[in-house]
């Protein structure tokens, strides 16, 4: 008499059983079927195989404080700051973090702030480096050009706003032929904002900052931007893949604070994704640089130097630990493989120095130093400060003496001076808290800023027209 084998059994059965679906089902369902395995035998498997879940600390795990409040206004900053670290350090798979004296809360508590650093074992959290991947810094020395005549020349090959470029830049083979063999970046909206936004600058507190050598008078010319759509679009999917594992192995974790394990094909394939982006970042940097450098090849400019680089905005891989720097300055060398002279850039605001500093790891600083200024109250709170002066008084009264521009022809004050902490005091603590040393200033001339480039949309334009 023939065998009857017994009917597969299917993924609803294993819920209706009490199971949660996930990433395990597919080899469980293999398995059971495979082996024939009826009643009391696949409760056994399953009982074995299903995924241990973790919990999150009851307790945040100890972190180090590198900031105070010394006024009225960042006591409320500072209090938020350290509620959003205290639930933050709770993730199951954090082991160390630190926060920075420009720090400031990004969303509700729990969520990593500007300034905070979450170091995690074996584990990427997406929101950890945000959707701003590898925001970054790059500066060029341009010698002894006039900073109006460098400023002029990048403003003529910049762009910035939303979308990308109409006259676009090569997009090197070698990137296009990493992208297709990466799981997360061989699609469509991958290779199109690969190209068309290469050479933009986006917007926010992204900028092109001319200034001069506090030490050799050179004029030097830093870019402030990250990855752009890219690395938006790759953040977004990681959100989703980090998600999936979330909802099996801690399903009390807050969303924001998912992970997808380095253990795993996928968390190997993320990481390699990171660093495609990253380096298309960088290139997103030199093609402007190299044009800017360009369009001065009339200029006889003589003692021009060096170009160099770094992140403020990623995730930083150390054996097994990976430290999420969301706007932290990596100081130590193990972080910026590519850099060659342990110099890291740190901009305050448009009025401001630009500060050059080297530094190594410390108990409290963890490897790294400020990214920035940062702010005490949000950009609409600040416009609402002003209420009373017309966006003119305000310009003026900001910039005096200074050569500002907004590519879309519009103001943000949210982003004068003024949105930002006060840099003495960032500068101070971070003297204070040993979080790496000042070796030069670049003394600012100008800068081209995004502006307000949502109030000159066409729709907007032909509304304030009726009006």
């Amino acid at each position: 008499m023939k065998e009857t084998k017994p009917t597969p059994i299917s993924g609803k059965e294993l819920i209706a059983l009490g199971y949660k679906p996930g990433r395990w089902f597919k080899q469980a369902l293999h398995d059971i079927n495979e082996r024939n395995l009826t009643g009391d035998a696949v409760t056994a498997y399953l009982n074995t195989h299903q995924p241990a879940t973790v919990e999150p600390f009851s307790e945040p795990v100890p972190y180090h404080q590198n900031l105070r409040a010394e006024s009225a206004e960042e006591e409320d900053n500072v209090t938020k700051v350290f509620a959003t670290m205290h639930e933050l350090m709770k993730t199951p798979t954090l082991v160390a973090g630190a926060v920075m004296p420009d720090a400031c809360p990004t969303g509700p508590p729990g969520q990593i702030p500007v300034g905070g650093i979450a170091v995690a074992k074996n584990a990427i959290h997406p929101a950890m480096h945000s959707a701003d991947v590898c925001c970054s810094v790059m500066m060029t020395d341009f010698g002894d050009a006039e900073p109006k005549t460098v400023l002029d020349a990048a403003h003529r090959v910049t762009h910035f706003g939303g979308g990308g470029r109409e006259d676009h830049f090569a997009l090197p083979e070698s990137l296009h032929l990493r992208m297709r063999q990466n799981q997360f970046l061989n699609d469509e909206k991958s290779r199109v904002t690969a190209i068309t936004h290469l050479g933009t600058q986006g917007d926010g507190n992204h900028f092109l900052y001319v200034g001069r050598s506090e030490l050799t008078g050179n004029t030097i010319m830093v870019t402030h931007h990250g990855s752009r759509g890219l690395g938006a679009h790759l953040y977004t999917q990681g959100m989703r893949v980090a998600e999936s594992f979330r909802t099996q192995l801690s399903p009390s974790t807050p969303a924001k604070n998912a992970w997808i394990p380095y253990t795993e094909a996928i968390g190997k394939a993320y990481w390699e994704a990171l660093q495609i982006v990253r380096d298309w970042t960088k290139l997103n940097h030199e093609v402007l640089h190299d044009a800017t450098q360009k369009g001065l090849s009339t200029v006889a400019a003589t003692g021009a130097g060096e170009r160099w680089w770094n992140e403020h905005n990623f995730v930083f891989k150390d054996g097994d630990l990976f430290y999420h720097a969301k706007g932290a300055t990596p100081l130590d060398g193990k972080f910026v493989p590519d850099s060659t002279n342990g110099l890291r850039l740190i901009p305050l605001n448009m009025a401001e120095p630009i500060l050059i500093v080297r530094g190594e790891t410390t108990e409290n600083n963890l490897g790294f130093a400020p990214h920035g200024a940062g702010r005490n109250i949000s950009r609409t709170a600040h416009i609402r400060s002003k209420a009373g002066k017309t966006t003119r008084q305000i310009f003026d009264e900001e910039t005096q003496g200074l050569d500002v521009r907004f590519f879309s022809g519009s103001v943000d004050i949210s982003e004068l001076p003024s949105a930002y902490k006060n840099a003495q005091t960032v500068q101070k603590q971070m003297k204070e808290y040993g979080l790496g040393e000042v070796v030069d200033r670049i003394m600012p001339y100008g800068c081209i800023m995004a502006g307000n480039w949502k109030r000159n949309r066409p729709w907007r334009k032909k509304r304030r027209g009726k009006s």
